[in-house]
């Protein structure tokens, strides 16, 4: 069935490049008329489909970092980068991994896309895996919560994460040539990184270039590395003396290297554009202080997209997009300098959308087509176990989006159906039909507020790891069991917002309740085996078991933040925002789901000057994390204190210049991150300050 999924895909691709790069252009067009409609298309933002095409005004709760707030707060990792957003946390491994977690949920319950496409690496199937979705060369990203995330797959019941990139560009660019380049510094783990963009074209071409590498040593942090009573709670078999440093984080230098390169043509009618990228990765495992392994993980990845886009293709269309990309991952855990684990991901993913022109009483809306084929295996390079067999992955999704309008509610409603198989080799294979409903409507109760009720009926097919993994984990240093028997979760979302903006204040509040039935989730279970998966024998050093299992559970909180304007004149203006944010997890039975975040509150400063000079600082403060879940220590409270700054030098000859500068941390709170799942051997990062110079030219 894949294939010939495929084959349609292979035939639009001919089809539609055919179309544009035959279209005629005739010669009386004068250059002023065509740089005026570069200039209109460039005034489009690339972002997420709703966005592209302004075709929906959701409502729905969503979190956009661009511009001089991007850069302030971009990371090594997407998680870092956004960890401070509202309902958004970073479930860390160490500062090498930095996963998204968006209301409690994260792994497969949250889509990490690059340019609406997804990463297809190896994040969601362990904890200690690092995305391939870079900040550092973003130039907008976007967290997308509630109903509106079912456009990237059923299987994104918690959210998705869009890192947008101008690799193929959509338009043409203003200066034939133009760009920029960075060089930051951060005390933390005396990392540098560096960073460079060069894009421009000429008539109908465009192209677009960029690369980053960072080096950095081992990681400061505020006190001991390891929290040893908290430590023995989850793996009594520790021993009761551990090599236990303070103030640094050993092996956690790392080194990380990306080069990308596109180019599009670019015309009335549309655009067609190719691009490529290749990323390497080579971080570290913190330690667990019995001095018997040290894992560090070597990880690349090649991939090459194709996206275009027809305006007017059909008497009823309105545009026609089409994204295709194949991704080449793979990374080798190496323990005391010898090969282990190996994990390969080869993904193929197209996505075809239709914007309709409107239709009677209804407003614009879209139909699409997705499908994903991945081929995929782990196994330990060192004996040659298999971790998770060799298995064929197959998913293919049809979707529609349609909204309408009345005077004062906007209604959106949205479906998507899928079929999920997995034909793992020499065993029989599983097949899921997950389908997901959703609906919104947004009511404008005056110039000033409005209200936002969504609702979403979600189901998720479990993946090959949860149902199939059997073996020791070097990097998570756990025996970890699959479950064949795995049923699809069911997610009921509920989603109620406020917003109310004036002169005096901006507010924001959204809550939510979430229901799921037959909850997939990793927990330990008591018990401890050797490597070999044996029961284990008394003086023996041995791994916890981690099985995967079900069960109904529920997910509810809030997010809230009040923006006040506290002065506005010649000096500048300063802005006070109160922020807060809160998940709580249970299992239906009785229990807590483990790894959720705690409450946060907290406050920030901005000011801001002629465009030219900006601050701010920020307190946040996490309570304590008592619902910590079987098997799991608590974790203490804490107070982040921040500051930043930026200024912007007024342009000298052709280029011009930003200067920023961070400190993070300042109190040197030693950090243990709630959502980690090597909190009580890796806190988060002590106190750092970064510094940085940005030329765009």
């Amino acid at each position: 069935m894949i294939n010939r999924i495929f084959l349609i895909f292979s035939r639009f691709f001919i089809l539609n490049s055919f179309c544009i790069f035959t279209t005629p252009i005739h010669a009386d067009q004068k250059s002023e008329e065509i740089n005026q409609a570069a200039k209109k298309l460039e005034s489009i933002t690339v972002t997420a489909p709703f966005q592209v095409d302004n075709l929906f005004d959701l409502g729905t709760s969503k979190t956009i970092l661009e511009g001089n707030n991007l850069h302030m707060k971009a990371a090594d990792t997407i998680g870092e980068t956004l960890k401070q957003e509202l309902g958004v946390s970073n479930q860390s491994f160490g500062p090498g991994v930095g996963r998204v977690m968006i209301r409690g949920q994260t792994g497969p319950r949250v889509r990490e896309l690059f340019d609406s496409i997804g990463s297809n690496d190896a994040s969601s199937i362990s904890p200690d895996h690092a995305t391939t979705v870079e900040p550092l060369l973003a130039e907008r990203i976007e967290v997308l919560r509630g109903p509106e995330s079912l456009l990237y797959g059923s299987g994104a019941v918690g959210g998705v994460v869009n890192v947008i990139s101008n690799l193929i560009p959509e338009s043409q660019f203003e200066h034939i040539f133009s760009g920029g380049v960075e060089q930051r510094y951060n005390s933390v783990s005396n990392e540098t990184a560096s960073v460079m963009k060069l894009e421009g074209g000429r008539d109908s071409i465009a192209f677009h270039i960029d690369g980053f590498y960072t080096k950095r040593d081992n990681m400061s942090i505020g006190g001991q590395a390891i929290d040893e009573v908290a430590a023995h709670v989850s793996d009594p078999s520790l021993p009761k003396n551990l090599e236990n440093p303070h103030g640094i984080l050993p092996n956690t230098f790392g080194e990380s290297i990306s080069g990308s390169v596109g180019a599009s043509w670019v015309g009335n009618i549309g655009f067609a554009g190719i691009g490529a990228n290749h990323l390497e990765n080579n971080y570290g495992i913190p330690l667990d202080g019995t001095g018997d392994e040290t894992t560090r993980i070597a990880l690349q990845q090649n991939r090459y997209d194709f996206k275009s886009k027809l305006n007017n293709p059909f008497e009823f269309a309105q545009s026609l997009r089409m994204r295709l990309g194949y991704t080449d991952y793979q990374h080798t855990e190496i323990t005391n300098g010898e090969a282990s684990d190996f994990f390969m991901n080869r993904s193929y993913e197209g996505r075809i959308e239709l914007t309709h022109q409107p239709l009677r009483d209804w407003n614009r809306g879209m139909i699409g087509i997705h499908a994903i084929a991945s081929d995929f295996t782990a196994f330990d390079k060192g004996d040659g176990d298999t971790l998770i067999p060799h298995s064929q992955i197959n998913n293919f999704g049809v979707f529609a989006v349609e909204n309408f309008e009345t005077d004062l509610i906007t209604y959106q409603l949205g479906m998507r159906v899928e079929n999920d198989s997995i034909v793992p080799e020499n065993l029989s294979g599983f097949n899921y039909t997950p389908i997901s409903v959703s609906g919104s409507a947004l009511w404008k109760i005056n110039h000033q507020s409005s209200l936002n009720l969504s609702l979403a009926r979600a189901e998720r097919a479990p993946q090959v790891q949860e149902l199939l993994m059997n073996g020791y984990h070097d990097a998570t240093r756990s025996f970890e069991l699959g479950n064949t028997h795995l049923k699809k979760e069911t997610f009921y979302n509920l989603d109620l917002g406020y917003e109310f903006n004036s002169n005096w204040m901006h507010a924001e509040l959204n809550l939510f309740h979430n229901w799921a039935e037959n909850y997939i989730f990793q927990q330990r279970n008591g018990e401890l085996a050797t490597e070999e998966g044996k029961i284990c024998p008394s003086n023996v050093s041995c791994a916890p078991v981690v099985v995967t299992s079900q069960a109904a559970a529920t997910f509810k909180g809030f997010e809230g933040k009040l923006e006040f304007p506290l002065m506005e004149n010649q000096y500048g203006l300063v802005n006070l925002t109160l922020l807060s944010d809160y998940t709580r997890g249970q299992f239906t039975t009785g229990g807590d789901v483990p790894r959720m975040p705690p409450l946060r509150y907290g406050f920030r400063v901005d000011y801001a000057k002629d465009n030219n000079l900006s601050a701010h600082l920020q307190v946040l403060r996490a309570n304590r994390q008592k619902y910590a879940g079987q098997f799991e220590a608590p974790t203490a409270g804490y107070i982040l204190l921040d500051l930043g700054a930026q200024y912007r030098i007024e342009s000298w000859q052709v280029a011009e210049f930003m200067i920023f500068a961070k400190g993070t941390n300042l109190l040197n709170q030693n950090v243990r991150n709630a959502t980690s799942y090597l909190r009580n051997f890796a806190p988060e990062p002590g106190r750092g300050a970064e510094i940085g110079i940005r030329a765009n030219f």
